[in-house]
């Protein structure tokens, strides 16, 4: 049998109950699953404090860029929100490791190839972010309430900073600012050397090549510098969302040196850019060309009057290997979406919930819960054979002795409910009304909302193939694909003409 090679990514997020003991029970679970399934695990990729809803992760980045060396064809993670909590993060890399023979699997949902295990893992992730969202809004509310009594509200702290509990024999309690004695020297000496003539550039330069870092623990840049000198917390200030508090805050720098540094980066500030708007092609990696099956992605051109053009194209065409046309980003997004949208029947509704409850419930590994459970079981058998025994005993040395035994089962009787806890709350079952709630707020999302478009396209849409005269969409519910003819314009307009030309006239 062909050897099964895998590597192990790990990841817990930012947050006083996420620890190094999270690291050490994702690895346990990923190495007990892979020696249960014959992976041969040859790295671990681990990301500490670090959260999944972007890919700004280093060890992560390291793990997709050695996944085009073809040294491993299984990535292992605790569970899928471990590998990304954004759909389209979770996407573009999966996409990424595809096409290197890599495939992503979660050691606690184990969910399997066939087109029921595609849509579990759509649901899981898609409920995994929409939850994550939930999070962040109680997560956000406690943040708040830090920011009225100008406290630590977590994330990074400035250079020059650190905090320190209010009350140090409480493990949770909350954190104020302190300063930094070893690198408040630091910031008064970049403000002294900004007030004294020399540029941000300058500054930049000088700092990394003597190897000073950012409060981040990487080098210096120019954005990063010129932040650190508009911060009003050098000089007391406490700011929390646009609000402030003067002299709620240790103070670095006084006000004659902070105004002057805010007079000079005044007058050196340059008239900033127009702002270009962040344009999401919400099917990259979902789209391809129904001719030569290369990957459709966007681009767009300024027309004639003037005005943005935004269309998805395929890449072959851009070296004139393929002669397919190219299509407006909105009308082929909002067909798509509309096709989406007719699948969130109640009918649909219904069913989907049901098989992907089956599927979690055939396939969920809950060896350890019920060995767990089991133990329950007996721990309180002991004890009630205990009572009894201590109940009809006319000894008193001899009911002593049994009286001992009792705190002794109490405490392993709690120890395995806390374990139970903790097992039943890392690996949630999921329920029908569960499922059927994520799903019917599918169904009643704003059709406009960008997060809304990007969830329902994330959840539902496994690949589309787009031809000059007709699309086929072929979703992940595992139904026949659905063809749609004679919608797509067969001419493009006199503007979209200009655009193309001129986008790839130089290539």
């Amino acid at each position: 049998m062909a050897e099964k090679r895998a590597v192990i990514y790990a990841r817990y997020s930012p947050g006083p109950e996420q620890t190094e003991s999270s690291i050490e029970g994702q690895l346990k679970e990923c190495y007990d699953f892979a020696q249960r399934n014959d992976y041969n695990v040859r790295e671990k990729y681990i990301d500490r404090s670090l959260t999944g809803k972007n890919d700004n992760r280093p060890d992560f980045q390291r793990m997709i860029a050695d996944s085009n060396k073809k040294q491993f064809q299984y990535i292992l993670v605790y569970q899928l929100d471990r590998f990304a909590r954004n759909r389209y993060d979770s996407a573009k890399y999966k996409h990424i490791l595809k096409k290197n023979g890599v495939r992503v699997i979660s050691a606690r949902e184990n969910i399997s190839d066939d087109a029921s295990g595609i849509i579990v893992e759509s649901v899981l992730e898609g409920m995994a972010e929409y939850y994550s969202v939930e999070l962040s809004q109680k997560i956000k509310r406690g943040m708040d309430l830090n920011g009225e009594k100008c406290l630590s509200t977590g994330g990074n702290i400035a250079l020059g900073y650190k905090t320190e509990p209010i009350d140090p024999t409480d493990e949770n309690s909350k954190k104020r600012f302190v300063i930094d004695e070893n690198t408040a020297p630091l910031v008064r000496r970049i403000f002294q050397m900004y007030a004294d003539g020399k540029t941000v550039a300058q500054i930049t330069e000088q700092l990394n090549a003597e190897g000073y870092k950012t409060s981040r623990g990487v080098q210096f840049n120019k954005n990063s510098l010129r932040k650190m000198l508009q911060n009003k917390r050098y000089i007391g200030t406490y700011t929390y969302k646009g609000s402030e508090k003067s002299d709620k805050m240790p103070r670095i720098i006084e006000d004659d040196l902070f105004e002057r540094v805010q007079e000079i980066m005044g007058k050196n500030r340059k008239a900033p850019a127009r702002a270009r708007a962040k344009i999401e092609y919400l099917l990259t990696t979902k789209l391809f060309c129904g001719h030569c099956e290369a990957m459709m992605t966007g681009f767009s051109g300024t027309g004639k009057n003037n005005n943005v053009y935004r269309y998805y194209v395929c890449n072959k065409a851009k070296k004139k290997q393929c002669k397919k046309k190219i299509v407006a980003k909105d009308y082929i997004e909002n067909l798509v979406i509309a096709e989406c949208r007719k699948l969130l029947t109640d009918k649909n509704i219904a069913k989907i919930a049901e098989e992907v409850v089956a599927v979690c419930e055939a396939e969920i590994d809950t060896t350890n819960l019920r060995r767990l459970k089991k133990s329950l079981s007996e721990n309180e058998r002991k004890h009630k054979n205990l009572m009894d025994a201590i109940m009809e005993c006319d000894i008193e040395s001899v009911r002593k002795s049994l009286y001992v035994q009792v705190p002794i089962l109490e405490q392993e009787r709690t120890r395995i409910e806390k374990e139970i806890a903790l097992e039943e709350k890392v690996s949630p079952t999921l329920t029908v009304p569960q499922i059927k709630f994520f799903l019917t707020s599918l169904k009643k999302g704003d059709i406009n909302d960008i997060k809304y478009r990007r969830m329902l396209i994330s959840v539902f849409v496994n690949a589309i193939y787009l031809y000059d005269d007709k699309v086929t969409l072929i979703f992940n519910s595992g139904d026949k694909p659905v063809t749609i003819n004679d919608l797509l314009l067969s001419e493009i307009e006199e503007n979209d003409v200009f655009v193309y030309k001129q986008c790839w006239s130089t290539n």
